[in-house]
C-alpha cells in the first residue's frame, strides 16, 4: 500500500471529487486503481453541522483503521453558505470554524494524520493600489492558525498552474510552476 501506507478520508463540501480521475493517476504510479479507490473513504457534506458531524465520525474510524490523510475540500464553503447574514459572519461563523479547525488539528496530532484543507480566496479591499490582484484566504486568522503550511494556487500561462508558499514557518516563499495532466500533477512544459 503506497500513499503513506494508509487510507485517505475525504470530506467533500461541493461534490467535486471525481473518482474516475484517480484511475489514471494510480496507473501512472503502477498501482491497482481498484485497490486505491477502496482505500479512499468519501463523505459528502451538505451543511456546516453535517460537515462537523462527519469529522467526528471519521475520528472514530481513523482510530480503528490505518488512515494517513484527511482531506477537507472546501473547508470554508458551507460556513459561508450557512451564515449569510452580516451580523452572523463575524462572531458565530468564526466561533464554529474555530471548533472545526481545532478538531482537525486534534485528529492530525492524535492519529498522526496529514490534514489538507482547501479554501477559497476573497478580494482584499485593503490590499492597496500597488497589488495588481489583491486576494486573501477566506476564514481569516482562524484558518491561518489552523494550518502549518499554507499554499496559494493560481492559473499560469496556458495549461500551467502556479503554487506559491503563502505562509510557512522557516520556509521561503518560492513559486513552483506545474501542470495537471490526466496522470496527475507533472512538471510544467514550456
Amino acid at each position: 500500500m503506497k500513499g503513506g501506507n494508509g487510507k485517505v478520508a475525504y470530506i467533500d463540501t461541493e461534490g467535486t471529487l471525481r473518482p474516475y480521475r484517480i484511475i489514471p493517476i494510480a496507473e501512472r504510479f503502477g498501482m491497482d486503481p481498484g485497490a486505491v479507490l477502496d482505500n479512499i473513504i468519501y463523505a459528502r457534506a451538505y451543511t456546516y453541522e453535517h460537515q462537523y458531524n462527519l469529522l467526528l465520525g471519521l475520528a472514530a474510524k481513523i482510530a480503528e483503521e490505518p488512515f494517513k490523510h484527511l482531506i477537507v475540500d472546501l473547508v470554508i464553503a458551507l460556513f459561508r453558505v450557512d451564515f449569510t447574514r452580516q451580523e452572523e459572519l463575524a462572531d458565530r461563523q468564526l466561533a464554529v470554524l474555530l471548533i472545526y479547525s481545532k478538531s482537525c488539528l486534534k485528529i492530525a496530532e492524535e492519529f498522526n494524520v496529514a490534514v489538507y484543507m482547501t479554501n477559497q480566496v476573497i478580494a482584499d479591499p485593503g490590499g492597496g493600489v500597488f497589488i495588481s490582484d489583491p486576494k486573501k484566504p477566506a476564514g481569516g486568522h482562524v484558518l491561518a492558525h489552523a494550518a502549518t503550511i499554507r499554499l496559494m494556487f493560481r492559473k499560469g500561462k496556458g495549461e500551467q498552474c502556479v503554487c506559491k508558499v503563502f505562509d510557512a514557518p522557516n520556509l521561503p516563499e518560492p513559486e513552483q510552476v506545474f501542470q495537471i495532466t490526466p496522470g496527475g500533477i507533472a512538471d510544467a512544459k514550456d
